[in-house]
């Protein structure tokens, strides 16, 4: 008796095993698709401060760099004003495992422009990685940088981060103007900035933090299965002191929000 019930627990135990092992491959190896193909298309209404514009993007050809294959992005009439459209617009993308690696500058918008330059140009960089995890970081190192520029008179020493984390894994989402979309996975790109001064206070030069560290860009795109971004929410803001607010005559905080939603699309 006692071997038979050994024999039964062990059966019932495999079972188990074999189940739950068949139901972790099923769910890791649910198909998720990020459309490359030549000729596709995006169109997105974009919504800021400035009013409601519309953004055109596409697949125009492919690429080689080292040795790698990659598809190029444009867009209609070479505008873009929403910050997904304009940081593909004439870069090039290419898929890796499940991981889309961007080369090319990611400039920024009209809506995120900063009083200074920036050298975001970057190689394969990763924009989206369909098995990360949320806030996972998707880059083994981020994009950093220090440079010096002049403001209002005020030499200003910044130094930034620009780093891209996994997001939500949403089974159906509903972007803010109502669409819905199942099977959807997010992304996050952020770019940190900090930002020293020198001022000079009774004839003494004296070197002030004029933004401590902060993520002044969070841009967050939903991604459709077989779709691409449906959806795309960008803020940028930043404070500051109000002593450094007054000497670099800029206000002591500002937050802009913008919202790309996508229109119409065409996936060959």
């Amino acid at each position: 008796m006692k071997k038979i019930n050994s024999l039964l627990v062990f059966a019932i135990f495999f079972t188990l095993v074999s189940c739950s092992s068949d139901d972790a491959g099923s769910g890791n190896s649910v198909p998720f698709s990020t459309p490359l193909s030549i000729g596709s298309y995006w169109t997105y209404d974009i919504e800021d401060q400035s009013g409601i514009n519309r953004d055109s993007l596409f697949v125009d050809s492919e690429t080689t760099i080292n040795n790698n294959t990659y598809k190029v992005f444009k867009a209609k009439n070479d505008a873009a004003t929403g910050f997904y459209s304009n940081s593909l617009k004439n870069n090039n993308v290419r898929e890796n495992n499940g991981k889309l690696l961007l080369t090319g500058d990611l400039a920024l918008t009209a809506g995120q422009n900063l009083p200074f330059t920036i050298d975001l140009s970057l190689n394969d960089f990763i924009i989206f990685d369909k098995n990360a995890s949320n806030n996972q970081t998707l880059n083994s190192s981020p994009k950093t940088g220090v440079i010096n520029e002049t403001v209002n008179g005020f030499p200003l020493t910044i130094s930034y981060s620009l780093q891209s984390y996994g997001g939500e894994t949403l089974s159906t989402f509903t972007s803010p103007n109502g669409m819905v979309y199942s099977n959807v996975k997010s992304t996050k790109i952020k770019l940190n900035l900090t930002i020293t001064t020198i001022i000079t206070v009774l004839g003494s030069p004296q070197t002030f933090t004029a933004l401590a560290p902060q993520d002044v860009l969070v841009s967050t795109q939903y991604l459709s299965d077989g779709i691409g971004v449906v959806y795309t929410n960008t803020v940028t803001s930043y404070t500051v002191s109000n002593f450094v607010a007054n000497e670099l005559q800029i206000p002591e905080s500002d937050t802009q929000t913008q919202e790309e939603f996508l229109d119409n699309y065409d996936i060959n």
